[in-house]
């Protein structure tokens, strides 16, 4: 629609909106009568406005009436904005644009008798969900909230965690039938300069009619759209959104979705979660490599089983070897079989059980986990070593924290298991290093993949497979943060914070 200004002419201007807003029935065109003549219209969204307010604010203007000396000051709407309309947030449309944008946004648009401006006045006022506990990222110790739908809780989540000016949140909108609002927040001076420039410039470059939710956004701007591995970080806990801009990283937050984006990731980011920072350090580091052993067991185990059982038995203990032999006794399928078949209807139980209600779905993780199981061994499908791997897999596969790293390991599950099957551990050492050769070329908004461990940055290393004492954690990870790298003054726990440039020259 062109930018066509706006007339003089109210009833004019209501016929060009009815049509604008033909078949519409919950926009609503409600008259305000002053001495019996109409004087203003106001135009809404049924269900998007706040009824209680707007019906306050027209009695008092029913009863009041329209100021003498409207027009003296400005333009007649910024002279409505003074006088008449006691709202928090109004502005001024000159368009017609303007005032169809603004409607749809949730906003009464108010045309005023002969004045050429309208007012949009922000009366926004839908139902939202309360706030809960995250379901996902569930945390022991830290905050039991989580973002919602509403772009204003989730922002005011982070000014409350971040109480800073430096703390900056610019407003986009994405999307050209949604017109999404969408808001970038990164910290001025420990963000780099660059990385923000770049997010802007990638929101400003998508070209969708639809933006829905964060993960349409996700794949817009993510630099490796065909890697398995994820390269922006989704989370619905404010704290690690705190933490993250603390770091010098940079958050997308989107209207009417709880996830919001943090980026630049890394692997080794994706492998942590909140609590390594709400408990005690030396757990904490315990815990992450015990995480770490665990993700290779996800990935390789069942591929080990196959090549060791099938190509390599002289590795095996011959007590073990003999109980696997007898095991296998009867069963018609090869080893690589067996396990393609536990894998494919392990992923199937998850998958019902994410599709199910909770009650319903614990109840056929249950049944197949234990029946279907059970049975199998007994009708001599699969072996029963073959169930304890692919169950020890699977609960391996449970300790990554994040979901869609963890999709990523269960999907390099399946060729690792045939390249061993085929060519025994060679197969499972040759995806190895064709995986990591593939995550050492990776960048996630030109940062490495895995940094600090690849390019190595030693410094970063306290942070990255263990997790040092916080007072040692001196500095932030160089590769992310901007000017302000220094968490902590120089020389000791409880020290003031020095200038952060004087510090970084010592």
């Amino acid at each position: 629609m062109s930018p066509v200004h706006l007339g003089i002419d109210i009833h004019k201007k209501e016929q060009e909106l009815k049509e604008i807003f033909t078949n519409c029935s919950d926009v609503t065109f409600r008259h305000v009568q002053i001495d019996g003549e109409s004087v203003i219209t106001m135009v809404y969204i049924d269900g998007l406005v706040n009824i209680d307010i707007l019906n306050s604010a027209l009695l008092k203007l029913s009863f009041e009436g329209v100021p003498e000396g409207l027009g003296d000051v400005g333009t007649s709407g910024e002279a409505l904005m003074q006088q008449i309309v006691a709202i928090a947030e109004t502005k001024v449309a000159t368009s017609l644009q303007a005032v169809v944008d603004g409607v749809l946004n949730g906003n009464v648009a108010i045309l005023i008798l002969g004045e050429s401006d309208a007012l949009l006045a922000k009366l926004q006022g839908f139902d939202t969900r309360a706030i809960q506990e995250p379901n996902i990222e569930y945390s022991i110790r830290g905050p039991k909230e989580s973002f919602t739908e509403s772009l204003k809780t989730n922002t005011s989540f982070l000014r409350r965690k971040i109480r800073s000016s430096k703390l900056k949140l610019q407003s986009l909108t994405v999307g050209e039938l949604t017109r999404t609002d969408v808001l970038i927040a990164y910290i001025e001076g420990i963000a780099q300069d660059s990385i923000v420039g770049e997010v802007i410039n990638r929101l400003e470059g998508i070209c969708t009619d639809a933006i829905l939710d964060t993960s349409y956004i996700e794949e817009f701007i993510e630099d490796s759209p065909f890697s398995p591995f994820p390269l922006i970080q989704n989370t619905e806990r404010p704290d690690i959104v705190a933490a993250s801009l603390l770091e010098g990283k940079v958050a997308i937050i989107e209207d009417g979705t709880p996830s919001v984006l943090i980026l630049p990731m890394t692997l080794w980011s994706g492998l942590q979660t909140p609590d390594d920072y709400y408990e005690r350090y030396m757990y904490m580091s315990f815990v992450r490599l015990l995480r770490l052993f665990m993700v290779l067991l996800a990935l390789f185990l069942p591929a080990f089983y196959v090549a060791v059982s099938t190509f390599h038995p002289q590795l095996i203990p011959a007590n073990l070897l003999y109980s696997i032999i007898s095991a296998r006794e009867g069963i018609p399928f090869s080893a690589v079989g067996e396990a393609l078949i536990m894998e494919f209807m392990f992923e199937v139980l998850r998958e019902a059980s994410n599709r199910l209600p909770k009650q319903i779905g614990s109840a056929v993780s249950i049944v197949g986990a234990l029946v279907i199981g059970q049975s199998a061994v007994q009708a001599g499908i699969v072996s029963a070593p073959m169930v304890i791997i692919v169950a020890t897999t699977g609960i391996a596969s449970f300790t990554i924290p994040r979901y869609s790293m963890g999709f990523a390991f269960r999907l390099l599950r399946f060729p690792i298991l045939i390249l061993g099957s085929i060519f025994g551990l060679y197969g499972i050492v040759l995806a190895a290093l064709v995986m990591i050769i593939h995550m050492v070329t990776l960048h996630s908004f030109g940062v490495p993949y895995l940094a600090p461990v690849s390019p190595q940055v030693f410094y970063s290393l306290k942070d990255t497979l263990i997790r040092a004492p916080r007072w040692m954690l001196r500095k932030r990870k160089p590769f992310i943060s901007g000017r302000d790298n220094t968490r902590l003054p120089a020389g000791g726990k409880a020290g003031k914070r020095s200038d952060s440039k004087n510090d970084q020259k010592k």
